[in-house]
C-alpha cells in the first residue's frame, strides 16, 4: 500500500478531506522549493504535487507557465528534481506526486525514471498529456517500481472514459473541474457536484478536484463532494507576489492554513 492510499484511508477514517497544494519545482529556486514542502506540510497539506517544469505546458495557465519558464531558465531538470525529493525525504514522509508532461519522463527513460523516482521517495506520477490508451509502458514501469499512476478526468469525459481511467488509475483520480487551462478563478464550475458523484459511482478510488480552486470558500464547497482539493495557481501567485524567501514561506503558510481550516477534519466536522 502506497503512502497516497494510506493517507486517503486515514482521512476517510477520521472524516477528513485531503488538501493537495501544487508548487512548481525550482520556482523561485530549488532551495525555496525544499523549504516550501516542509512549510506546506506544517500548514496542513496532506499530499504535495510537485510540478516538473516543461517548455510547452499546454494544460497550464499563465501563472504556472511563468513559474515553469522561470524554473527552466535556472537550469532545473528532472534529475535535479529527483535529487530534491531525496533531500526532502530526510525531513518528511508526506506523499509526493510528480506532476508533469510526458516528454521529460520519456527522454529520461521510463524504466530509469520510475526506478529513480521511487528510490528518491516519490509516491505517484501524474502525466498531464498521457492518456490511458497510450500509457501501457509507463503503467508497467510504475507498477513495477511501486508508484501510483494518477490520471485526469474532464467535464467532457463520458462513462466509457471514466471506466477506462478507473481501470488504469491508482492512488486517486484527478477531476479537472473546468475545460481549458489552470488558473485562478473567481467562481467554481456549476456542475462539480454532479460530475464528482458520477465518477464516484463508477470507481472505488478517491476523487480529487483541481483547476480554478482559489479561496477557502472554494475549497470548503468542493470538499462537500470530493475526497481531495487541489490548489496550484493561487499558491504560485502568492509566491510571485512575495519579494523574498521569508515572505514567501510566511504568506504561503498563512494561505494554506486557511484552506485547511475550511476543510472537514477529525477536529472540524
Amino acid at each position: 500500500m502506497t503512502r497516497i492510499t494510506q493517507t486517503f484511508q486515514r482521512l476517510q477514517h477520521d472524516g477528513g478531506k485531503a488538501l493537495v497544494p501544487f508548487i512548481t519545482a525550482g520556482y523561485p529556486d530549488l532551495r525555496t522549493t525544499e523549504e516550501l514542502v516542509i512549510v506546506l506540510e506544517k500548514s496542513g497539506a496532506d499530499l504535495i504535487e510537485l510540478g516538473v517544469p516543461f517548455s510547452d505546458p499546454m494544460a497550464d495557465g499563465p501563472i504556472i507557465q511563468m513559474a515553469s519558464e522561470h524554473s527552466l531558465a535556472q537550469g532545473t531538470n528532472l534529475k535535479m528534481i529527483l535529487s530534491l525529493v531525496k533531500k526532502i525525504r530526510i525531513k518528511t514522509a508526506i506523499p509526493i506526486i510528480l506532476m508533469g508532461y510526458y516528454n521529460p519522463f520519456l527522454i529520461y527513460g521510463l524504466r530509469r525514471f520510475t526506478a529513480h523516482a521511487k528510490a528518491a521517495g516519490v509516491d505517484g506520477i501524474l502525466t498531464v498529456d498521457l492518456p490511458p490508451e497510450e500509457a501501457g509502458e509507463m503503467k508497467a514501469h510504475a507498477v513495477h517500481a511501486g508508484l501510483d499512476l494518477i490520471f485526469l478526468l474532464a467535464p467532457t469525459s463520458d462513462d466509457a472514459r471514466i471506466d477506462l481511467i478507473a481501470k488504469n488509475a491508482t492512488g486517486f483520480i484527478y477531476y479537472v473541474s473546468l475545460t481549458g487551462v489552470t488558473g485562478v478563478r473567481s467562481e467554481l464550475a456549476y456542475d462539480i457536484e454532479t460530475q464528482v458523484k458520477k465518477v464516484k459511482r463508477r470507481s472505488h478510488l478517491p476523487v480529487g478536484v483541481g483547476f480554478g480552486i482559489s479561496t477557502p470558500d472554494h475549497a470548503k464547497m468542493v470538499a462537500k463532494w470530493a475526497d481531495a482539493v487541489v490548489v496550484g495557481s493561487a499558491i504560485i501567485r502568492i509566491i510571485e507576489n512575495s519579494n523574498n524567501r521569508k515572505n514567501i514561506l510566511r504568506n504561503v503558510s498563512q494561505f494554506v492554513s486557511s484552506l485547511k481550516k475550511a476543510l472537514p477534519s477529525i477536529n472540524n466536522n
